[in-house]
């Protein structure tokens, strides 16, 4: 079972605390008197070794000073950086608006070549058209409570973001569970509108289009939290509270064996068209 995102993000964080205290004992320092040699209160001292605060570069290299370990400064600097990176609390993601949002990995997109993306709670971005993009989008800023709602101009540049799907260069491997053709969107016209487009794109020679059937039996993984692999270096899950980028190889290879698991109980081609088929039945 993959490690929580979350527990992930706060365990690379108390890494980097309990390596900062180890420096404080090794040196026979305090709290008290570690704070006095790097100019702070006392206080600031314990909430970062007890991951309460993410140390800056800065208080890093001050840190390592007073610790006689100048040495150590570098690398703790890019342990921290990674932990914070890892997570992104979602009201920074959003603060310039939802189609920023999309925009901002535009360019990351085309750099990759291989996507692979596991869907168990809503069809992948990649290949939401504009009305369910807008559906999904517009709850997303309700429940935020975002100042303005530009959930229409973010479904744009979504829906022109993945036009990825048609460019040389790139192979998409999508999974989904079947509820996903179930979950409703929007009106009637949106999700027949959808679940044409998800029959279409899985014709395209670029994209391997895997469903897990509801009466899958004795599976392997049950549903998993939606997550996407970009090439085989940076996982991406997208929680309530945040957005975690992955990038530890040993976490990474986590979420590839996930992946592949999950990719096992999946159809293919004729019987996951046929299962398209059934959902868009089902709207009549």
């Amino acid at each position: 079972m993959p490690v929580s995102p979350a527990s992930s993000a706060q365990a690379a964080r108390e890494a980097v605390a309990v390596r900062l205290r180890d420096l404080r004992k090794g040196a026979g320092l305090t709290v008290t008197d570690l704070a006095a040699r790097c100019g702070w209160h006392h206080a600031k001292t314990s909430r970062i070794e007890n991951a309460r605060t993410a140390p800056s570069p800065n208080d890093i290299r001050l840190w390592c000073a007073a610790c006689d370990a100048e040495g150590e400064a570098a690398s703790m600097i890019t342990l921290s950086l990674h932990a914070e990176s890892m997570y992104t609390e979602w009201r920074h993601q959003v603060r310039d608006g939802l189609k920023q949002l999309q925009n901002r990995s535009v360019q990351f997109f085309r750099q990759t070549t291989l996507f692979r993306v596991y869907s168990s709670t809503l069809v992948p971005g990649l290949l939401q058209t504009e009305g369910y993009a807008t559906g999904v989008l517009r709850r997303a800023a309700e429940f935020r409570g975002l100042a303005f709602d530009d959930s229409a101009e973010a479904a744009q540049a979504r829906v022109e973001r993945s036009r990825v799907i048609h460019e040389p260069g790139h192979r998409f491997v999508l999974l989904m569970e079947e509820a996903v053709l179930r979950y409703r969107v929007g009106d009637g016209d949106t999700m027949a509108g959808q679940l044409g487009s998800i029959l279409t794109a899985g014709s395209l020679p670029s994209v391997s289009l895997g469903i897990i059937p509801l009466a899958t039996h004795d599976r392997a993984l049950g549903p998993r939290e939606t997550f996407h692999i970009y090439d085989d270096s940076l996982v991406s899950v997208e929680l309530v509270s945040a957005r975690v980028r992955i990038k530890q190889p040993s976490e990474v290879s986590l979420y590839l064996k996930t992946f592949e698991q999950l990719r096992s109980m999946a159809v293919y081609g004729t019987e996951a068209r046929a299962l398209v088929q059934k959902a868009l039945e089902a709207l009549n």
